[in-house]
C-alpha cells in the first residue's frame, strides 16, 4: 500500500478511540522483540459497551459489528505500543476472537469477520492474518465479543 496508514484511516472516515485502559491487573500490550501483544478488547461503541449474545438477542451482522468496535480499539493499542506511528506496522500476525455466543450458534467466522475486514480495510495485504473464532457462553461485563491480536512491527 502507498499511502499512510493515517491517510488510509482518514479516507474510510475512520477515528480510532483512544486506547481503552485495562479493566483488571494486565496491561494493554506487551512488546516482545518486534512482536506486539495486545490483550482482549472487547465490544464497546459510542454508547457504551456492545453487550448480547450472539444467537439469542443478537444476530451474526450485529456481532459482525460488535467485532469491527474490537477491531478499532485493537488498532488504538497498536497505534500506542508504536509511540504513535502506525507505520511501524510489518504485518498483522495472528487474530484470536472470541464470540458470546447462544448454544447452537456457529457464525463465529462471521462475527469475527467484522474485525478481520478491518484490518485488511485499514492495513492492505499488511493486514491479513491467521486467526481463530471461538464460541463462548458468555464473556466480561456481558459484552457480545473480545478480540486480541499479535501485530509484527518494526
Amino acid at each position: 500500500m502507498s499511502e499512510s496508514i493515517q491517510s488510509r484511516l482518514e479516507a474510510l472516515g475512520i477515528t480510532l478511540p483512544e486506547a481503552p485502559e485495562p479493566a483488571a491487573n494486565y496491561v494493554p500490550f506487551v512488546q516482545s522483540g518486534n512482536l506486539v501483544f495486545v490483550s482482549g478488547q472487547i465490544s464497546n461503541g459510542p454508547d457504551g459497551l456492545i453487550k448480547g449474545r450472539l444467537g439469542e438477542d443478537m444476530d451474526a451482522e450485529a456481532g459482525y459489528a460488535a467485532a469491527r468496535r474490537c477491531g478499532l480499539s485493537l488498532i488504538a493499542q497498536l497505534q500506542a505500543a508504536c509511540g504513535g506511528d502506525l507505520e511501524r506496522l510489518v504485518r498483522v500476525v495472528k487474530l484470536g476472537g472470541f464470540v458470546n455466543s447462544a448454544g447452537g450458534f456457529t457464525d463465529q467466522p462471521k462475527v469475527i469477520n467484522g474485525c478481520s475486514d478491518l484490518m485488511v480495510e485499514v492495513f492492505g495485504d499488511k493486514g491479513r492474518h491467521a486467526r481463530a473464532a471461538v464460541g463462548v457462553p458468555a464473556l466480561p461485563l456481558g459484552v457480545a465479543v473480545e478480540i486480541e491480536g499479535i501485530f509484527e512491527i518494526a
